[in-house]
């Protein structure tokens, strides 16, 4: 072949070259948007938003859902394409804007129950793509969810500015060019999409999020999220990164834990559709959180109690009786309502499904609150479609056996005292608390009482203005 031949082909490939990638170019915009609805869809799963904005028997993320806090009851808010009752007509400026600064369409501003403060770290281009998800994927609902009516002064959302001013970190993620890549994407997951401190770092006064202690647990309604620093006695620091992912995808972990409450539910809506590498990544960057040492000294939740059991003693001559008026023991209400799955001694089944009560973070861990409510509300989690379940005994519907408040006493601190933190002893009044919902925050009284001061202040300037003052006799 002459060297024009070779000439002649040389010009037709680099012509078609030419026309593949004008092909290739016009296809990219929808290519693009393709993508960046899938990458929408799975920050969408990581940020847990079904779990906050669905009702129980509801449309997907058509609001609703009430969510007790501290400070009163907030319901989440339908955020479906609908026109009239989602976000329907918002912007993407303004999506990004509710989304990353907690600041409505109409302007209001939205409470920190919504966990913007950690959704700041999205990119632009990550909150691109959830507004594409949410704007040409989700489905709209046209159903407007209950209106969140918390108590004078708390309603006024206009605080919520000052709050912001003090406490709100609107930064995007910047990844540490000191750190690995692996590293900087759990970061990123972490304090950002999974908002990870929203409940395991405690809140100050202001129910802020304390940044000196992040990630060493925090009231969660009933619940304790606990710390999970890298301290090798009061955090996690002795999981290996290989466990924390197994714990995430799972919400198992034989001999330590098991995911119950709202960690449950980020196990089951969020943490197991993640995939394996994001896991790791997770798991690297929360093995380098800073320690932080908390009051159960030196002893770890994973290791306390042993196995025991008393089930011969209740079948002897001082056996199990229902013809007296006297308050059965804990070790009869542990044996009627817990040892046939917990067995006997307390070692829980041989295939791990019910989990041992010694070796159990639950029992183990100084403060009794994680082991409180799930008496009172039980453990409901699907993963890989394995559920995971044990009946509460609060008196709600699924429960098998309610239990007053001085049962759950006995049978606790029974379980406390045999397989878990013997130096532990849980209340009547811990139990009540922890049925009505948690704690409550004294805040709102002081705020009341501020309002209460200065408005007393300022009639008093008032009145010192309009009465002037008497004259002294000279």
């Amino acid at each position: 072949m002459g060297r024009s031949s070779h000439r002649l082909g040389a010009l037709l490939i680099f012509f078609a070259g030419i026309m593949a990638a004008g092909i290739c170019h016009a296809a990219d915009p929808a290519d693009q948007t393709a993508a960046a609805i899938n990458r929408g869809e799975y920050l969408a799963t990581a940020a847990d938003c079904g779990a906050c904005h669905t009702a129980p028997g509801g449309k997907p993320f058509a609001g609703g859902l009430p969510i007790d806090t501290p400070l009163g009851t907030i319901y989440s808010t339908n955020i479906t394409p609908s026109a009239d009752f989602g976000i329907g007509r918002y912007t993407e400026k303004e999506f990004s804007r509710v989304l990353r600064r907690g600041i409505r369409g109409d302007g209001a501003n939205l409470y920190p129950a919504m966990p913007y403060t950690s959704y700041a770290k999205f990119t632009e281009d990550d909150a691109h793509a959830l507004y594409l998800y949410f704007t040409q994927t989700v489905k709209p609902v046209e159903q407007r969810p209950p209106p969140t009516q918390l108590p004078f002064p708390m309603n006024i959302r206009a605080s919520m500015i000052a709050w912001n001013l003090l406490f709100l970190d609107s930064a995007a993620f910047v990844p540490d060019p000191h750190q690995s890549p692996e590293w900087n994407r759990g970061a990123y997951l972490v304090q950002g999409a999974a908002h990870c401190s929203t409940c395991h770092t405690p809140r100050g006064f202001l129910m802020q999020e304390e940044a000196s202690r992040a990630l060493s647990g925090a009231q969660v309604g009933p619940w304790y999220a606990p710390n999970i620093t890298s301290d090798p006695m009061s955090g996690i620091g002795r999981w290996t990164k290989e466990e924390l992912a197994a714990y995430l995808r799972t919400g198992h972990l034989s001999g330590k834990a098991q995911a119950a409450g709202s960690m449950g539910e980020a196990v089951e809506d969020s943490f197991q559709h993640l995939a394996a590498a994001d896991l790791d990544a997770i798991a690297t960057y929360i093995k380098s959180v800073a320690a932080v040492h908390g009051p159960a000294g030196d002893t770890s939740r994973f290791t306390s109690g042993k196995m025991f059991s008393e089930l011969g003693a209740l079948r002897g001559r001082d056996r199990i009786r229902s013809d007296t008026d006297a308050d059965p023991s804990g070790a009869a209400l542990f044996q009627g309502n817990c040892g046939s799955c917990h067995s006997a001694e307390g070692q829980g089944s041989k295939d791990g499904y019910y989990p041992s009560l010694f070796a159990n973070s639950a029992t183990g861990a100084r403060n009794a609150t994680n082991l409180v409510a799930a008496i009172l509300y039980g453990v409901d989690r699907t993963t890989s479609g394995r559920q995971a379940f044990m009946p509460g005994f609060g008196g709600h519907a699924t429960d098998a056996n309610p239990l007053s408040d001085r049962d759950i006493v006995l049978v606790g601190n029974y379980v406390l005292a045999h397989y878990g933190s013997a130096d532990t002893t849980i209340t009547e009044q811990q139990v009540a608390e922890e049925r009505r919902g948690g704690p409550s925050s004294p805040l709102l009284a002081l705020a009341r009482g501020g309002i209460a001061a200065a408005a007393v202040v300022v009639f008093l300037g008032i009145a010192f203005l309009i009465f002037p003052r008497r004259k002294s006799p000279a």
